[in-house]
């Protein structure tokens, strides 16, 4: 009898979990379509997203999926894509929502993907929607590069004249998000990233491997490498190959035939690419690296 209500406990228990984490979803999707007019609520809610460890400034869960390797195939790499990373650039929100329903209906195990639709929650879901987190820091200039106290300080001071919108913060990874994400990367493993990003209208790539050309109609155009950034962070500092895909407009999605486009593009260089090849010398790169311990 007591085993039984033991195990009756327990159950209820789960399912008590299992029905806030849901609810805990449930309210972002309802923060997310209120905001995105192009993101509807049932959009989200049916994507099944998972409320992750991460949490941002003001406590927000930072919400994620995994679609995981199938029975009787091994995927080809780990892809991690991310959008949202600066709180106004809404396309890199929605399209991810697009291309989330897309790997919902057609995943086929050829590649274990890790999807962060909104990397940036507060800088997106205030009321007046901002490039920064909740703190006023660029997340993007916040990830720990080479020599970060010299040169971001250096970069945002002569180069951007303090401008509040590249604040790098006090130090790398000062902030929640970029915590969380950096420590993703670490357990996730990516062998390629994806960054969305807006309103550029083309492709940049930092790390190792042969860059796309072109994804839809957004061609190859480097911007080049800054203090903080991801693309500095995890493809020069990592060897992990970073697109970061510049939509060409902060607030108007591409239209259905061009998000299509982007997408069977980058799955069509994921799959000519991964796996990485690695030189003898990126190998070396690598263990040294691992017998040095995480960064």
């Amino acid at each position: 009898m007591r085993f039984k209500y033991l195990t009756w406990l327990l159950v209820m228990t789960i399912m008590s979990s299992v029905a806030q984490a849901n609810g805990v979803v449930d309210q972002e999707c309802y923060r997310i379509s209120n905001k995105l007019a192009s993101v509807k609520l049932a959009e989200c809610v049916d994507r099944d997203l998972v409320a992750s460890l991460g949490r941002s400034v003001n406590d927000a869960p930072i919400l994620s999926k995994e679609y995981p390797p199938l029975p009787g195939r091994t995927p080809k790499g780990r892809v991690m894509i991310i959008g949202g990373l600066h709180g106004d650039e809404y396309s890199s929100v929605t399209i991810m929502f697009k291309w989330m329903k897309i790997l919902d209906r057609y995943h086929s195990g050829l590649f274990h993907w890790k999807a962060i639709p909104l990397a940036n929650p507060d800088g997106l879901l205030r009321k007046k929607s901002q490039r920064m987190n909740e703190n006023g820091v660029d997340l993007n200039r916040n990830f720990p590069t080479l020599d970060w106290h010299k040169e971001s300080r250096h970069y945002w001071v002569e180069r951007t004249k303090r401008n509040p919108r590249r604040y790098p913060g006090e130090a790398p990874l000062s902030e929640p998000e970029t915590r969380w994400l950096s420590n993703e990367i670490e357990e996730f493993s990516p062998d390629v990233i994806v960054s969305v990003h807006a309103p550029h209208g083309i492709l940049d790539f930092d790390g190792p491997q042969a860059a796309p050309k072109r994804l839809g109609n957004l061609h190859l155009n480097l911007l080049g490498t800054y203090p903080g950034s991801l693309g500095n962070y995890a493809g020069v500092g990592k060897k992990i190959p970073v697109i970061t895909i510049e939509l060409p407009s902060a607030g108007i999605m591409p239209s259905p035939h061009e998000v299509t486009k982007i997408w069977t593009d980058l799955v069509y260089w994921l799959r000519v690419n991964l796996p990485v090849n690695k030189t003898p010398l990126m190998q070396a790169v690598d263990e040294n690296s691992d017998q040095a311990g995480p960064s």
